[in-house]
């Protein structure tokens, strides 16, 4: 048994307030992944994300410092390093782990025991979720694009969940019962 649980899905699927649920739930630890992007007024250092530049982020890719790492739709980088696997991997709480697919296909070959979850929403629903959010045509263009592999890959996950519309809690439950089945 791993107490790793990963959490993905493409840009308005919801793994956010998932993990936001879950945290009313379970005392969880995070793998903090190391991003380029810039911080947003909600983010905090060393809790949202490590945030570096993108000089910085590839010299730690050349010193093999990522377990795995990601170039997304957005133009930054976001990676995990083993420094910060090594962290969680000492903990005894459940560690709840954010990554896109591709991350998922790295994280399977490091960290088998490890829980994939798909946080799926259908297709037709990003859209309306990511204009709610108030983003660029640019910007969800390139977040639709991206999301296709979700759906292409969905196979590697060990659990697919659907966030359906009106019904976070639900979901969140659904994970709950996942993580308390692998502990």
């Amino acid at each position: 048994m791993s107490n790793i649980f990963i959490i993905s899905g493409p840009s308005g699927a919801g793994q956010d307030s998932v993990i936001r649920g879950l945290k009313k739930e379970f005392d969880l630890d995070k793998i903090i992944t190391t991003t380029t992007r810039e911080m947003r007024p909600e983010d905090a250092e060393g809790i949202s994300y490590y945030f570096i530049s993108k000089e910085e982020f590839e010299k730690k890719i050349k010193e093999d410092k990522f377990f795995e790492y990601a170039l997304e739709d957005n133009g930054n980088y976001y990676g995990g390093t083993y420094a910060e696997l090594e962290r969680v991997k000492k903990n005894q709480k459940p560690v709840i782990w954010k990554i896109d697919y591709k991350g998922v296909l790295n994280a399977k070959k490091i960290l088998p025991e490890a829980k994939s979850i798909f946080i799926h929403i259908p297709f037709e629903l990003i859209r309306n979720r990511l204009e709610k959010r108030g983003e660029s045509e640019e910007i969800i263009q390139a977040r639709l694009d991206y999301s296709h592999g979700w759906y292409e890959n969905e196979n590697i996950f060990d659990y697919k969940i659907t966030n359906e519309e009106g019904k976070l809690e639900k979901t969140v439950q659904k994970v709950a019962e996942i993580i308390k089945e692998n502990l």
